[in-house]
């Protein structure tokens, strides 16, 4: 397809999960009708951004992936309104072992597989080594109805490493579910994502919450977007106070364009770059 439409999500904590779940499945929905055909949910969508304390009581935001409530949930969401979705959650493999995980789930309903973040921060306000165990997946890319989609996790997108994976796998458009806050990272918001779409010739959506949550004064300041692989933004950005669906058209065709125009993956030169995989 040339053109495919695309959705982010940009919630605000309501206070419980149940309502978190409601708003997302409403606000898919709302996407849907706007004729979106892939949405992707922000980092951990159904609770607060709890790493911002050390509390083992957040550790009951687990559930399992596929075979938990919400992925079945979120699998009948999908097929019932025709969407691929990217549904991050917080996965357990088994009692003592979660990841920060997003499920893939095609159009018809079908589970395709998951991404669990790889690259974990421990930083004030962020931590999240207490609560997740580094992935283990690698940079998997999902042939989907709307092409190949590729998952990256908030603090990853610092690590240009598996933003070049993600394109070697063969994505054409990677989300990036955030969340992140005012005063940190803001200044580099539009700069890292479109950076990766340039260097790695694909389009990147990117999704952060919004307000402040009762654990912690992190200022979450929303300003999701789509960037194509020009580093352009598709449309404006999201507001940065406010929840928002944003729905976008991504021009498939800009992809071979740009490919052609540029042609960073035949210049590669894998040969020279050893030194990057030394411990």
């Amino acid at each position: 397809m040339s053109t495919v439409r695309a959705g982010l999500v940009q919630q605000r904590w309501t206070g419980d999960k149940d309502s978190m779940i409601a708003n997302a499945v409403e606000a898919v929905r709302s996407a849907a009708s706007r004729g979106a055909q892939v949405v992707c949910l922000q980092e951990l969508f159904y609770g607060p951004y709890f790493c911002q304390v050390q509390d083992a009581d957040y550790y009951s935001y687990t559930e399992g992936i596929p075979d938990g409530p919400t992925t079945e949930l979120m699998c009948q969401v999908a097929e019932q309104n025709g969407v691929v979705l990217v549904v991050p959650m917080y996965e357990e493999e088994q009692p003592g072992v979660y990841y920060n995980t997003a499920a893939v789930i095609d159009a018809d309903g079908t589970y395709l597989g998951k991404h669990r973040k790889n690259h974990i921060p421990q930083v004030k306000g962020f931590w999240e080594k207490f609560y997740f165990k580094p992935g283990n997946l690698g940079y998997p890319v999902f042939d989907t109805a709307v092409g190949k989609v590729g998952v990256y996790i908030c603090y990853e997108r610092h690590f240009p490493e598996g933003w070049r994976m993600l394109g070697l796998n063969g994505a054409q458009i990677v989300f990036n579910p955030s969340a992140t806050s005012r005063g940190l990272s803001e200044y580099l918001w539009r700069l890292e994502q479109t950076s990766a779409a340039v260097a790695n010739e694909y389009f990147v959506g990117t999704i952060n919450r919004v307000g402040v949550e009762p654990l912690g004064d992190n200022d979450f300041y929303g300003q999701s977007y789509f960037a194509d692989p020009r580093g352009q933004l598709v449309g404006d950005a999201a507001s940065d106070t406010e929840e928002e669906v944003v729905v976008r058209d991504l021009d498939m065709d800009l992809l071979a364009e740009v490919r052609d125009l540029w042609a960073f993956y035949r210049d590669r030169r894998p040969d020279t770059y050893g030194g990057l995989v030394q411990p």
